[in-house]
């Protein structure tokens, strides 16, 4: 087996040798963390509160001790410069005093009383003015505002299907976790159980960038509504070809099925995401993750169109003077508790300001520019996407169309190695793909550190 480079060639034992030193590099300087992965395996099911946790490289997780700003420590004492921030929950930087202030402030008022608050009222004014959707709902995660709004698109279309792309990520949504095989044909998505989930019933499939596909699937008029990022963001940054969200807007129209977009991750673009910033015209909004601080929340928004025909199905609890139980199978009791409108005003009002963009943006351009700037100096056939706040590199020379082309670009041990050398070296980067983002007060000594240590990494895996 080998790794084909323009002018080198990393075979497996070199690699090898590489990725077996920085074990024994990370090993030594993770005692602690160590044995606290030995507790954790006593009295977790995947060892960690949460297995994802465990998908970092090195032989068990780090095990953080605080963190701050753009930077965290762990508790063996080692340093890190944080552009992992979470996979995106903590975008706007760990324990932002702005955000920290105000939920410590709400936490010795009250935390949850399933009751409004006067701080709701403004959360929404401001969604709606942000946004461009006039009517909000809050969850507690983005899978949770994706199944809702899905149950509210089934309810006002009278429609059971749900569109979806390969290689898409919504959460733990059930009617998403399908791909394709290798003939082209769906299946329940690898390490993944239907759960009882009839996709072939419930789920069409496409390729995201593809018109023609999605206009022969939407074309049967059993589509519910379309779910999809602005662009793919996890299986590696797919970009958006030109013309395709006029189509996609234009053809859902056509035969009636909503349009949900989910900016949960592509909120690095912006302020107001990339349907602000490219105009985009959805009928239904999602948005978690960062938006409180990195405490659990999500919103969902809809369009006025929208709104009246859930009303038409369920109306509300004011309407006709009488009290009505609309719960409607989507809320939960701790969803708009006090502690996370806390959280989310000082977010939209203090944090995702146009001057924390441009810097955030500016800091990630100052990254895209050193990778971009080794992966020609090497002669590479990798290249890097970024969008405002986030950036990454994938392993071929041109950005994929869709999902299948994503996937065929990744490369899990090439990517262990550079992971886990930047990890060694005091940087962190997402584990889940080579995704970077950059938080409001991240420094250009950050950045440096990083670029650095990246460098130094591509000259020991070509040998240059």
């Amino acid at each position: 087996m080998s790794i084909s480079i323009p002018d080198s060639v990393i075979d497996s034992s070199r690699l090898d040798a590489l990725l077996e030193r920085e074990q024994q590099r990370f090993a030594a300087r993770h005692p602690r963390s160590a044995e606290l992965y030995a507790r954790g395996r006593e009295v977790y099911l995947y060892g960690t509160p949460l297995h994802w946790m465990q998908l970092w490289p090195g032989a068990h997780p780090v095990y953080m001790r605080d963190a701050q700003g753009a930077h965290l420590r762990d508790v063996d004492g080692n340093e890190f410069v944080d552009l992992c921030l979470g996979d995106t929950g903590s975008m706007f930087g760990h324990s932002h005093p702005a955000i920290a202030d105000a939920i410590a402030r709400q936490a010795h008022r009250g935390v949850t009383a399933m009751l409004p608050s006067e701080d709701g009222v403004w959360v929404g004014e401001e969604l709606s003015r942000r946004f461009g959707l006039p009517y909000w709902q809050l969850a507690t995660s983005a899978s949770d505002a994706n199944r809702f709004a899905l149950r509210l698109a089934r309810l006002v279309t009278g429609r059971d299907k749900i569109l979806v792309f390969n290689g898409n990520y919504h959460g733990s949504v059930d009617e998403t976790q399908v791909e394709f095989d290798a003939q082209g044909r769906m299946r329940t998505r690898t390490n993944v159980t239907a759960n009882g989930m009839d996709h072939e019933r419930l789920v069409r499939l496409v390729e995201f960038n593809d018109i023609e596909a999605l206009e022969r699937e939407l074309s049967h008029g059993d589509v519910a509504c379309v779910i999809t990022e602005p662009m793919m963001t996890n299986i590696g940054m797919v970009p958006v070809a030109p013309g395709y969200h006029a189509a996609l807007r234009e053809i859902t129209r056509r035969y009636g099925t909503l349009l949900l977009i989910d900016e949960t991750h592509t909120i690095s673009t912006g302020p107001g995401g990339c349907t602000r910033a490219w105009g985009l015209e959805p009928d239904i909004f999602v948005l978690g993750k960062a938006i409180a601080g990195g405490i659990p929340s999500a919103v969902y928004g809809v369009t006025e169109a929208v709104a009246q025909r859930v009303w038409a199905a369920k109306p509300p609890a004011w309407a006709g003077g009488e009290k009505r139980n609309n719960h409607s199978g989507f809320g939960g009791t701790l969803v708009g508790n006090q502690l996370t409108i806390a959280g989310l005003r000082a977010t939209l009002e203090h944090v995702m300001t146009d001057e924390n963009y441009a810097h955030m943006i500016e800091m990630a351009t100052r990254i895209a520019r050193s990778v971009d700037a080794d992966i020609a100096k090497h002669a590479l056939p990798w290249h890097l996407t970024q969008v405002g706040a986030r950036a990454e590199y994938m392993f071929m020379p041109q950005p994929p169309r869709n999902g299948s082309e994503a996937k065929a670009g990744r490369n899990g041990p090439l990517e262990a190695f550079i992971h886990l050398y930047l990890l060694n070296r005091g940087v962190l980067i997402t584990p889940f793909h080579n995704m970077m983002l950059a938080c409001p007060q991240l420094a250009p000594g950050d950045v440096d550190q990083h670029n650095r240590a990246f460098s130094e990494c591509l000259a020991e895996l070509v040998g240059g």
